[in-house]
């Protein structure tokens, strides 16, 4: 440690150290959430005060005078941002950098979170371990947000005509519900898992770039901050895809809900190249591409596919709030723009998240049913086939979005096609579960239980999907809520169970402690039921005709509303028993052994807690994964011989 402080050689090498300046982290230690707080709040009041007394002097044309507060609150929303990030400690390393004082191991060794406890966990940390639980944290309070709203809605839904709230407050929740949530799920396996699991998956100590995974996170909790924003400006009133020009006639709030895009998909950029170059350049050695976890290639998946279909989205906000502020017309058709641009860049993203979504919470699903099951995983490479396939189709189904727009009506039948085709490479997916399942010996657990209910839902989610691509069957279901209960089958019934499933089966590596299984089966199972009941009566209502985003309906639709309302109740029930078990077990919980469930796969061979740079030795892998039910061909060996250990045949390189 002392030679890396002077500059002198390292472990015998010719490769110079920074010079350590001061004590390590430098900066960084007097830098934390609170000081992150206090410098955007003061950022955002700054730059607020500065654009209100500038604006309106420089204001030449009584027009300019209403863009005036949404300046200031863009102003705001930048300050804070800016602020932010910079209280964090986002901008020490290249600051660093550029000064020609480089972080020494020493100051990495600190911003990883060594010998500071708790306090990691409210700092720019870089140990992927901590970021990822950092994650879990932030993707729980999404999820919070988002299904207070959804109680809020169905609350109103519960009645016919009596108003609870305001149509205006109405439409604010029914789009900031539906973009927080959306956020969520994106984050569910890919924030938590991804980041805590899949580095020591593949033998590696951290991940390729620590300090922009530490910044992927920070940039999340800034956008949450810019859309919670939204509901005291306004609120996001036309839904959450926000369709152009009329979105831009909206309140201020649009302004927050654009930089919440803006910023999220830097951090998913971010993000993603990060994992990518993970699983790419830092597996064990001996880890080919066949001995890869499933998990690994769903991470790379979903990564791939947020990193070229976001940047649509985040383009589409940039353009929607030129539009806004500096009239520009790329949206605008009565000065030239054009409003089918804004739904093709929109869903240019949209249909590839829903499997940016979908695919990681499947492998998860891959990653479970092995270890309880006690046997392979059926057919790996078609499951791997599986998941190349739904990446390549995943960019030419965006239209089926757009049958009834009037745009190119003579794409819809090859957009029908290429929407079909997709549910090929999907097969393959649950030909693997299913083989995977077949005359296995189930030891029922929590997390297996799950798939089996992740599996349902998936199914109901899949078959009612066929009708909403087939377009003469669109054309009537369009716009009703026949689509919510749809896409709530594949992005809650079946993502958001399979990351409750990940969650459990992962929870005592990622904690230390032992999940309580009896309350959290308890409250996974009341969510359960209730979702079945909130939306098959939504099935019901929308085969009746019953539009979405309505506030007020005929009283034909009395009954299948107040049963869905009951069902949403009984969600929400179930969701706050299982988070209050997830809260219980990590605070109070028994101390977990390290491989509880007797999994083979490298990260249960680390201890419990997972060390700092979780392997003292970095592993060799000489077999594939999911072994399990093989013969073991050390089996008669004499116990007075050398066995190897069993996970996938790890072995010691220094």
């Amino acid at each position: 440690m002392s030679a890396m402080s002077t500059g002198a050689p390292v472990f015998g090498t010719d490769v110079p150290q920074p010079v350590q300046y001061g004590p390590p982290g430098g900066m960084m230690r007097r830098l934390n959430l609170v000081t992150a707080v206090v410098l955007g709040v003061g950022c955002a009041a700054i730059a607020g005060f500065v654009i209100d007394a500038v604006v309106p002097s420089t204001a030449s044309t009584a027009t300019f005078a209403p863009v005036a507060p949404d300046l200031i609150y863009l102003g705001m929303l930048a300050g804070w941002v800016i602020g932010f990030m910079a209280g964090i400690g986002a901008f020490v390393g290249p600051i660093r950098w550029f000064m020609g004082r480089d972080l020494t191991h020493l100051d990495a060794e600190y911003m990883a979170g060594k010998d500071l406890g708790w306090r990691r966990y409210f700092k720019f940390t870089t140990d992927h371990k901590v970021v990822g639980l950092q994650y879990l944290v932030v993707t729980m309070f999404l999820l919070g947000l988002g299904g207070l709203l959804a109680m809020l809605i169905r609350t109103e839904l519960g009645v016919t005509w009596a108003e609870v709230f305001s149509p205006s407050f109405y439409n604010s929740m029914i789009g900031t519900h539906g973009i927080a949530m959306i956020l969520a799920m994106i984050l569910a396996v890919m924030g938590p898992i991804a980041n805590f699991i899949m580095p020591m998956m593949i033998g590696a100590r951290d991940m390729a770039f620590p300090r922009l995974n530490a910044l992927s996170l920070w940039l999340v909790v800034v956008a949450a901050v810019c859309l919670v924003s939204t509901l005291f400006t306004g609120g996001i009133q036309d839904g959450w895809s926000v369709y152009q020009p009329l979105a831009s006639q909206g309140p201020p709030a649009m302004l927050g809900y654009q930089m919440t895009i803006i910023v999220f998909a830097i951090s998913t950029g971010v993000a993603s190249i990060n994992l990518i170059v993970t699983a790419v350049t830092m597996r064990a050695k001996g880890m080919t591409w066949t001995r890869t976890p499933i998990l690994v290639y769903g991470v790379i998946a979903a990564a791939l596919m947020g990193l070229y279909a976001f940047p649509f989205f985040q383009y589409a906000q940039i353009m929607a709030l030129t539009d806004r502020i500096w009239d520009t017309s790329f949206f605008n058709p009565l000065q030239g723009g054009s409003v089918w641009l804004y739904e093709n860049l929109f869903w240019l993203l949209g249909h590839p998240e829903v499997y940016v979504i979908l695919i990681p919470g499947t492998a998860v699903l891959f990653e479970i049913m092995p270890v309880f099951l006690r046997k392979p995983l059926f057919s790996f490479n078609f499951a791997v086939a599986g998941i190349i396939g739904v990446v390549a189709l995943s960019g030419l189904v965006w239209a089926h979005h757009m049958y009834m727009t009037g745009w190119a009506p003579s794409t819809n039948y090859p957009f029908m096609l290429s929407t079909e085709l997709i549910s090929i490479p999907v097969g393959f997916l649950v030909l693997v579960v299913i083989g995977t399942m077949w005359r296995g010996l189930v030891w029922t657990r929590l997390p297996v239980l799950a798939v089996y209910a992740v599996i349902f839902n998936k199914m109901i989610g899949g078959v009612t999907g066929i009708y909403l691509s087939d377009v003469p069957a669109d054309q009537y279901f369009h716009g009703s809520v026949f689509v919510v209960a749809h896409f709530h089958y594949m992005l809650m019934g079946a993502a958001l169970f399979a990351a409750m499933a990940g969650l459990a089966f992962y929870f005592p590596k990622m904690t230390g402690r032992v999940l309580d299984e009896r309350t959290a089966s308890i409250g996974f199972w009341t969510a359960f039921v209730g979702f079945q009941v909130t939306f098959m009566a939504m099935f019901v209502a929308g085969l009746q005709g019953m539009p979405r985003r309505v506030l007020q309906f005929d009283s034909l639709f009395n009954a299948p509303n107040q049963i869905a309302t009951v069902g949403a109740y009984i969600i929400g029930i179930g969701m706050l028993i299982f988070a209050g078990a997830v809260v219980y077990s990590w605070s109070s919980g028994d101390r977990a052994p390290a491989n509880p469930f007797g999994s083979k796969s490298l990260e249960w061979q680390t201890p419990t807690p997972v060390p700092l740079e979780n392997f003292a030795v970095l592993p060799v892998i000489s077999e594939r994964p999911y072994t399990y039910g093989v013969p073991d061909p050390y089996e008669n060996v004499s116990l007075n011989s050398e066995r190897k250990p069993d996970a996938q045949r790890v072995g010691g390189s220094p």
